[in-house]
């Protein structure tokens, strides 16, 4: 074993590695070990950094595809001697692209992705902090056991509840159920509270399929004319309901077709909160579409619901584990994860 802990910096682009273009604004262009070099007292760290550049896109035009891929780049980097891995990447998916990686990667070693809200032009940059603070945390025993990992502003937020909350501020990433599982202050890593259950899906490897997921949210007056046309051209859906998982009436007979054909998964639009099981009774209500097959997403928000029930489907999943996978991930039901447990919680180190 090194004398240090190993992390290996992965960059994919975003806001943190982009320059001033000459057609103006600004796009990604700065290596991994570019934005390495820009982070003061980084040396200071009792770590060995490696630095891979892996893509250079903007954070809206990163696929599932590329995160498979990111996988197993990961994993070669785990059975290694590389104690912890950093993502850096743009801000606009990070709480789609993080759960990913936390639903793929099963090891103990934390997987932190990171990345910035002001680019490297602008007086006050915070990538460098940021990525200063999410090395600390992959390089930590107290972070191992936790899964992949959101570090913004000196938070750790768990992939699983983070969510962007603002357009432009430096401290848009909060945890809505839950809060943060703690901070990094004065250069240490302060956890101070635990996820009780990590859940993994199968093999990244085994994900052929590419199905058509839609997200389809409710809003006033709207008579379903367009959701019977997404329906007909989807492989599953993610529904956002009103408040804890309501839908116009009119919606009724399309969700009740759709969910007799394909998975059909439903959840609250409101950003945190769980979508319920069965107190209100009227038609598009909670409990009416999990009476016609809907299934219901808890905690889990519409992004991280779709990710889930994307990679599900492209591991092969039959309905029965993708009902288990989404009722169990969002704490909304005592269904049991259809795959392999992932040990919780800190490791004895």
């Amino acid at each position: 074993m090194p004398e240090f802990p190993r992390v290996l910096v992965i960059g994919l682009g975003g806001t943190i590695a982009m320059t001033a273009a000459a057609a103006g604004g600004v796009t990604p262009t700065l290596s991994a070990q570019q934005l390495l070099d820009a982070v003061p007292g980084l040396t200071d760290l009792e770590s060995d950094l490696d630095a891979l550049s892996f893509r250079a896109k903007p954070g809206a035009s990163l696929t599932i595809e590329d995160l498979v891929e990111l996988t197993g780049v990961i994993r070669k980097a785990f059975a290694s001697d590389v104690a912890g891995v950093v993502i850096t990447q743009g801000t606009d998916t990070i709480e789609e692209t993080a759960y990913a990686l936390d639903l793929l990667h099963s090891g103990p070693q934390p997987v932190v992705v990171t990345g910035a809200m002001r680019n490297p032009t602008l007086a006050g940059a915070d990538g460098p902090a940021n990525l200063l603070a999410a090395v600390t945390v992959a390089a930590s025993p107290a972070a191992r056991g936790l899964g992949s990992l959101v570090v913004m502003a000196d938070e750790v937020h768990a992939a699983r509840r983070v969510r962007k909350t603002h357009a432009t501020s430096v401290t848009t990433f909060v945890s809505p159920n839950g809060g943060p599982l703690g901070y990094v202050v004065e250069g240490q890593v302060r956890i101070l509270s635990r996820l009780l259950d990590r859940y993994a899906l199968p093999d990244p490897g085994h994900l052929g399929s590419e199905p058509r997921v839609a997200l389809y949210t409710a809003t006033l007056d709207d008579d379903g004319h367009i959701l019977s046309a997404v329906a007909e051209l989807a492989d599953a859906m993610v529904i956002a309901g009103f408040g804890v998982g309501h839908v116009p009436e009119a919606w009724v007979p399309t969700l009740a077709d759709a969910a007799r054909r394909m998975p059909v998964v439903l959840t609250s639009r409101t950003g945190s909160g769980p979508a319920l099981t069965s107190t209100y009774g009227f038609p598009g209500s909670e409990r009416d579409l999990i009476s016609r097959g809907l299934i219901p997403a808890g905690y889990l928000d519409p992004f991280k619901a779709r990710i889930l029930l994307r990679l599900a489907l492209g591991a092969g999943a039959d309905q029965g584990q993708i009902s288990d996978a989404i009722t169990t991930a969002g704490a909304a039901s005592a269904s049991a994860w259809p795959w392999p447990a992932v040990a919780a919680g800190r490791e004895q180190v």
